[in-house]
């Protein structure tokens, strides 16, 4: 069976109803055997951590490029050892193998780093102004790629990344550690993802996408080290992964204000589960950057700790778009500030043209089976007061902590709850709308 086809009868089968006792998985690899295979070393790359192999990594992609109608495609195997590098593109119909003991290590030399011009449903660099800096491993309308291996591992050395952001003198957007763009049919599995300078992966306008056994590694004290961030795509599955990182391990989001309305592509048909990790922020969040859109979204088996918000939808006036049908169930939470915020006053702007009267919509979000201990406020829903956040609901939801734990806050949100602890905001008690929560 070709890869492609390989990869959507998998997302597909995730629609139907599975076996008795069975766990659910869209992936289970081994990655497809491919019809080439060749070694970054056999275009002079040398894995000894010191020498710069950018040129070795284009190299063998140019090569594998050029056998594009080669049968089954290429895979590109990355040996035991260090492999320093500039940032490089992938091809379709490839696979990127990282054996294990395999590191490719990113450059500090931020000189050497490509820009790139800013999202079109962006408008401009998400930190600044202007164009934004590459990603170490990019990609731009591919097919059929893998990213994978024996838990070799992408380094992204974001030390003085970091340390640029502190002292104010970044120049542009900081890179991610892997951003695909307009692709489709990708997997990326069985790898380790440590100290990216700012997003760790980052797919955008993709579809088809599985990242599954991933591992997420940075310091909780570096700026902005999101975990995955699934941005303006469909069809995508993140199950069975640990993501440490210094800001919200997995967060969905569609675009930036009135570029994102303009570009309207929103996140869809999305499943995440069985994801273990614990950070200053999010375990899973939704926005705030929203403005295409997000729906039809199910997230189930979390296991987080040590948390700044166990789960966070946020939006902001002026965003527009729509947060709706999101299911958050089966979540073990130890350790938080908040259980569950979902707020419509978070995120800045991307300038001054945003127009605050445009207003999302949140609609239809079940939050159930949620159990928490050392929580210090149970949760904050705060809707928008021409927009409220309607069909809200909270089906046994327990958070407890170490001594009394901080009361619901509700506003502008209308909803239901049952079998909450602590009890629930009086907002959450419209007859008219408890039926949601026990349909």
């Amino acid at each position: 069976m070709p890869p492609a086809l390989r990869l959507l009868t998998a997302l597909l089968l995730l629609l139907l109803p599975s076996s008795a006792g069975a766990q659910e998985t869209c992936w289970s690899g081994p990655a497809p055997r491919r019809g080439a295979w060749m070694s970054v070393a056999s275009f002079g790359g040398r894995g000894d951590g010191q020498t710069l192999n950018t040129g070795a990594f284009a190299r063998a992609v140019a090569s594998i490029e050029r056998r594009r109608g080669a049968r089954g495609g290429t895979l590109l195997y990355v040996p035991p050892g260090v492999w320093l590098t500039g940032p490089f593109n992938l091809t379709s119909h490839m696979t990127l193998f990282l054996a294990r003991g395999a590191v490719i290590r990113a450059t500090q030399d931020t000189s050497s780093w490509p820009l790139i011009d800013p999202l079109p449903s962006y408008g401009r660099g998400r930190e600044l102004p202007g164009g934004r800096y590459m990603s170490l491993i990019h990609g731009h309308g591919l097919q059929d790629v893998f990213i994978t291996g024996d838990n070799g591992t992408i380094d992204g050395q974001g030390s003085v990344w970091w340390d640029m952001w502190k002292k104010r003198t970044l120049p542009f957007t900081r890179p991610h550690l892997l951003e695909l763009m307009y692709s489709t049919d990708v997997v990326v599995s069985n790898v380790v993802f440590q100290d990216s300078p700012f997003w760790n992966i980052h797919p955008v306008y993709c579809s088809n996408v599985v990242i599954a056994n991933v591992t997420v590694l940075a310091p909780h004290d570096s700026p902005n080290t999101d975990g995955i961030d699934l941005d303006s795509s469909s069809n995508v599955c993140i199950e069975d992964s640990y993501i440490s990182a210094g800001d919200d391990l997995i967060s969905i989001k569609s675009g930036w204000d009135e570029y994102g309305i303009a570009f309207g592509r929103p996140s869809s048909g999305i499943t995440i589960r069985r994801i273990t990790g614990f950070g200053p922020f999010a375990g899973f969040a939704v926005g705030s950057e929203t403005s295409g859109g997000v729906e039809n979204v199910l997230v189930e088996h979390l296991n987080l700790f040590s948390m700044g918000v166990g789960i966070h939808i946020k939006t902001n006036s002026g965003r527009g778009g729509f947060i709706r049908n999101i299911t958050v169930s089966e979540v073990t939470l130890n350790g938080a500030r908040y259980g569950l915020r979902i707020a419509g006053d978070v995120g800045g702007h991307p300038d001054a043209s945003y127009n605050p009267s445009v207003l999302p919509v949140v609609n239809s979000v079940m939050i159930k089976n949620v159990w928490g201990q050392n929580i210090r406020q149970a949760g904050l829903i705060r809707g928008i007061r021409n927009s409220v956040f309607s069909n809200i609901c909270l089906s046994n939801v327990k958070l407890y902590g170490s001594a009394s734990i901080g009361p619901w806050k509700c506003r502008s949100v209308s909803g239901g709850a049952i079998d909450v602890q602590p009890s629930p905001c009086t907002e959450l008690a419209s007859a008219s709308e408890t039926g949601f929560c026990t349909s």
